[in-house]
Parts: structure tokens; C-alpha cells; sequence
């Protein structure tokens, strides 16, 4: 209705995909920034054409795909996670099995993306549906540490199984993604390569001030990337509109209440393992082939907590929740890292910033204060990475306490407030 866009005279309205004009808006300037921006298109944005942006953004848009299935797990069902890296293990190391080349110390048929992609998802999601009956039967803090043994148990695993995980500290290279008919036969596809634009696409020169003969690989993989989010988000928003998504969240509202009412415990806990480990499965297929090579050892602990902290702080239950818990997770490293160079600068050269940088940078031993070491590490101080880690644990606290809805609560916030103004109420 005009001028009064959150009211709903039906159901099937209120529970649309977009249901309000200002989110479909929303939804289109996003699809324009997101095509865009990695050509370098956008006046204010062109820094989002280099690759070594495109690169954290690629790494975040495979997050995204294992935070929706997360999400669904815990935001959503309500069950408590701590295994997301054993699942998302299990789906890379069944694509590398299927699809990449066998050696003399490892195995792999060398099959086609359209035959390993899904398949890493399909081998998670049964794990998960094996776990599920054992993990059902407990809550909360157990069913963390239920699933925080299945870490440990596949770090165990990944180590002693060099025919498919590689030697430790050394893994082994992952199929690309390039899109092939069938094994040794030249793809029809390559995401990752340089080079001339694919077939069915001619030059990009509709623009005045662009024109592209050919793509970086990295430009290719954000594409690709970004297809395979919108329709993983599209089903997981679609799975929270069903049935099946109702009661979800009704078990984790009370799930005693829940059963009672006619809803199976059980069978809705073991759906949302299951399809949360299929969301597992294929971003840890698609994080290693992006990554190139992976170590038995990058599948620890760390790697689930970031998962944690990505729905605790962007908001757990939401899917935009989900999207901005991620970015804001995979590129705030990199955003810290270059605060903390310019602050080091400034405290160098003396520039307007150089009382804070002689405060918060601590650039030899001889400082007195600061408390980051940059760039070397040098003195007491803690590192970038140590900062960040630091950064992460304080932000899951301010956000459990001060606002459980995380980003997208802050968002709501500010909306419900402009919607409002000049009134309080």
C-alpha cells in the first residue's frame, strides 16, 4: 500500500521474497554495484577492480555460502555448532578426491565441477545426518561439545590420511573451477583463468569510460561466486518461509512447547544438520579451490569460531544478518591492517594523526607505548593478526550483551529511528 510499506493485508504478501518496494530497490542497486564494481565501473569504487580486493571479496562470498548453512543450523534451529570446519573439510576433500588429478602419494579420478561440486555437498550433508542422531540428544553447551569433537576428530583424520588431505604442513593442489563435459577434455569454462571474455559475452564497452576485451581470473570468480550466493541465499530464505523453517524456529523458541504442539523434535533437528552440513560441504569445496592449496591444519577450531562470530555479529536468524556478519569478518583483517600502516606512517612523519598513531602503534622496542606492534612485531605489543583475534572475542561479547541482532539489529535500529523522526515513539 502507498506510503505505508510495512502493512500487509495478506499473508502470502508479508511473507514475499521482497515484499516491500524499498527492498526490491535495495536488491537492484546491489545486483548494479555488484556487476559493476569488479570492472572498475563505478567513479567512487574503482578500487574494487583490483585484485587483491577481489581476493578477500572472493574469499568472503565462499564464507557467505557456509554462514548461510550456519545460520540456518544455529540462527535459525537454534542448535549450538562448533563442528562447521569438520563439515566443511569433509565437502573439500571429497572434491579433491573426485576432481583433482591422482599422484603418486594421493588419490583423485579428475572429474568434472558439475560432478565434484554437488558430490562435496551430498558427502557433508550425510555425515551431518549420521552425527544428528547423536548430537539431538543434547543442548546448548553439550551439543557444543559434541560438535567440537568432530574438529578435533577430523584434524586427526586429515593428518594421518595423505592419500586424500596431502602430506601435513604441505596438502595438496585442488581442481579448478573451470566448467568441463567430462574428464581430460578442455573446459568449455575457465573461472579462474586470464584471458578473453567467454563465448557467449563480447567486449564491455557499453559505458563511456570502460571497455574490456578480456577478464582477470579473479573477475571471472567473482562472478561465478556471486551466482552460486544469490541462489544458496534464495533457498535458505525460501527453507525459513516453509514449513520445515517454522519449525525450525519453533524448537528453537521452546522446543519442548514445540513437540508438544505436534512438531518432531528430532526429525527437524536431524533436517537442519543435515542442510546445514550440504551448505558446509560445498563452501569448503569452493574455499579450497579458490585458495589453490590447503593444509590438513587449516580445518581447526579458529576456522568455526570465525563462523560463529560472522552470525553472532551480523545476526543470527537473517539472512542480511548473514552477509554482513561475513564481510564484515573476512575484511575487517585487511581494513585493520591498513588503519594500523596509516597510523604507523603518521607517527613517522608527523602527520595530523600522529598523537593516536604514537599511542597506538608501537614501531620499535624503545616505545614506551602502543599497543600494536607494526611492522615487525617488534616489542610487547600484539601483532595485526593477534589484534584481530583480539577484536573478534571483544565484538562477540559487545554484541552478545549490547545487541544480540548484531549488524542487522544496528540497521534496524537506525531505520526505525529516521521512520519515525521527529517522534519518539
Amino acid at each position: 500500500m502507498r506510503g505505508r510499506p510495512n502493512l500487509y493485508t495478506e499473508y502470502k504478501a508479508e511473507m514475499g521474497l521482497f515484499p516491500s518496494m524499498s527492498k526490491k530497490i535495495a536488491i537492484g542497486l546491489l545486483a548494479l554495484i555488484a556487476i559493476l564494481g569488479p570492472l572498475a565501473a563505478l567513479p567512487f569504487l574503482g578500487f574494487a577492480g583490483d585484485a587483491s580486493w577481489l581476493i578477500l571479496v572472493n574469499k568472503a562470498l565462499v564464507f557467505a555460502i557456509a554462514a548461510l548453512g550456519i545460520n540456518l543450523l544455529t540462527g535459525v534451529a537454534g542448535q549450538v555448532s562448533l563442528g562447521h570446519a569438520f563439515f566443511m573439510a569433509v565437502g573439500a576433500y571429497t572434491a579433491v578426491v573426485l576432481g583433482g588429478e591422482a599422484g603418486n602419494t594421493v588419490w583423485g579420478l579428475g572429474l568434472p565441477i558439475w560432478i565434484w561440486l554437488p558430490a562435496a555437498g551430498v558427502a557433508a550433508a550425510l555425515i551431518g545426518v549420521f552425527v544428528a542422531p547423536t548430537a539431538v540428544r543434547v543442548r546448548g553447551l553439550y551439543l557444543a561439545f559434541v560438535t567440537l569433537g568432530l574438529v578435533f576428530i577430523g584434524l586427526y583424520l586429515w593428518r594421518n590420511l595423505g592419500k586424500i588431505a596431502g602430506g601435513p604442513g604441505t596438502g595438496r593442489p585442488w581442481p579448478e573451477l573451470e566448467f568441463a563435459l567430462w574428464r581430460n577434455m578442455d573446459p568449455l569454462v575457465s573461472f579462474t583463468s586470464d584471458g578473453p571474455l567467454w563465448w557467449w559475452l563480447t567486449p564491455v564497452n557499453w559505458l563511456p569510460w570502460v571497455h574490456i576485451e578480456e577478464m582477470d581470473g579473479e573477475v571471472k570468480t567473482f562472478f561465478f561466486l556471486v551466482v552460486l550466493v544469490a541462489v544458496f541465499a534464495i533457498i535458505a530464505k525460501n527453507l525459513m518461509r516453509t514449513r520445515i523453517g517454522r519449525s525450525w524456529a519453533a524448537i528453537r523458541d521452546r522446543d519442548i512447547a514445540a513437540e508438544v504442539m505436534g512438531v518432531a523434535d528430532a526429525k527437524g533437528k536431524t533436517q537442519a544438520f543435515g542442510i546445514s552440513s550440504f551448505y558446509a560441504g560445498m563452501g569448503g569445496a569452493l574455499f579450497a579451490s579458490v585458495v589453490g592449496r590447503i593444509i590438513p591444519e587449516s580445518w581447526d577450531i579458529f576456522l568455526s569460531v570465525e563462523f560463529v562470530a560472522i552470525i553472532l555479529i551480523g545476526g543470527a536468524g537473517t539472512i542480511v544478518g548473514t552477509f554482513l556478519g561475513t564481510f564484515f569478518v573476512v575484511l575487517s583483517p585487511r581494513i585493520v591492517e591498513n588503519v594500523t600502516g596509516f597510523l604507523a606512517t603518521q607517527a613517522e612523519d608527523g602527520g595530523p594523526f600522529s598523537w593516536l598513531g604514537s599511542i597506538f602503534v608501537r614501531s620499535s622496542a624503545d616505545d614506551w607505548i602502543g599497543i600494536v606492534s607494526y611492522p615487525d612485531a617488534a616489542g610487547p605489543g600484539l601483532s595485526v593478526a593477534q589484534l584481530n583475534i583480539v577484536l573478534f572475542g571483544v565484538l562477540i561479547v559487545v554484541f552478545l550483551i549490547a545487541e544480540p541482532l548484531g549488524l542487522y539489529g544496528i540497521w534496524l535500529r537506525a531505520r526505525n529511528y529516521w521512520k519515525g523522526w521527529p517522534f519518539t515513539y
